[in-house]
């Protein structure tokens, strides 16, 4: 662990063990005095580290979204389960709707610091599954907590970010990057999956492509509500035909 990213005063940070391509070395639940910030899988070993990290006795969990990969936990920990929505006050922390990565997405404030969940990663780009996220309603989320005075970001997954209004410029940056290009190779003419993923998300690594293929739904049902969505000839690109759930950025 780097100086950069050990834990605030106040904040203790238990690291399920739970790791993938998609929860990068895998999900962090928060510990704030006796409150639990997204307690994780039901991994008995996680719950106890977590259960230690607040002396024994938790007082509340509270949760950024429902993914199993974060509330799974919730329930064993024999204490309340707050589910709060715009504006809402749970336990130290206040929260606002940032829907996008799922509609029940929310951030928690704890005065200047920024519980984001799956809205804000430490490194990494975020998933949008279409259906269940928006990308439109995404990128909004991101444009909110953009114009809030954060001083730090404690991500789902990853390491701390210190500089949260660079990392959002970077987010929604890396965002609208990839709508341009992915507009430009429909102009060239591309339709199928596969090749607009080649053009578009040449950076995926294999065992990311099927994911990517998702976060391609997402941005053509974007530019589908947007009306800016004009396939030659009337066609539908195929990727717009994948009946698929989730998706990296």
């Amino acid at each position: 662990m780097t100086a950069d990213d050990r834990d605030p005063d106040g904040i203790v940070r238990v690291r399920a063990p739970n790791p993938s391509a998609m929860t990068l070395d895998g999900t962090n639940s928060y510990v704030v005095g006796l409150w639990v910030v997204d307690p994780g899988p039901a991994h008995a070993g996680h719950l106890e580290a977590v259960r230690a990290a607040a002396g024994g006795r938790v007082e509340g969990v509270v949760l950024t979204h429902g993914h199993a990969d974060h509330a799974e936990g919730a329930e064993l920990l024999d204490a309340p389960v707050l589910r709060p929505g715009e504006g809402e006050r749970a336990g130290p922390f206040r929260a606002i709707a940032t829907p996008g990565h799922s509609s029940d997405s929310v951030c928690l404030l704890l005065g200047r610091t920024c519980f984001t969940g799956d809205t804000v990663l430490g490194t990494g780009s975020v998933f949008i599954a279409p259906g269940e996220g928006s990308l439109s309603a995404y990128l909004d989320s991101l444009e909110r907590l953009r114009g809030l005075d954060l001083g730090l970001l404690c991500p789902g997954h990853g390491p701390y970010v210190r500089d949260p209004a660079g990392k959002l410029d970077e987010y929604i940056s890396h965002r609208l990057d990839r709508e341009r290009r992915l507009l430009s190779a429909l102009r060239a003419g591309l339709r199928e999956r596969d090749e607009l993923l080649d053009e578009v998300w040449s950076d995926a690594p294999a065992e990311l492509r099927p994911a990517a293929a998702l976060t391609l739904e997402a941005h053509l049902e974007k530019l589908r509500e947007e009306g800016k969505l004009e396939p030659a000839g009337g066609e539908q690109p195929d990727a717009d035909r994948q009946g698929q759930r989730h998706a990296p950025g």
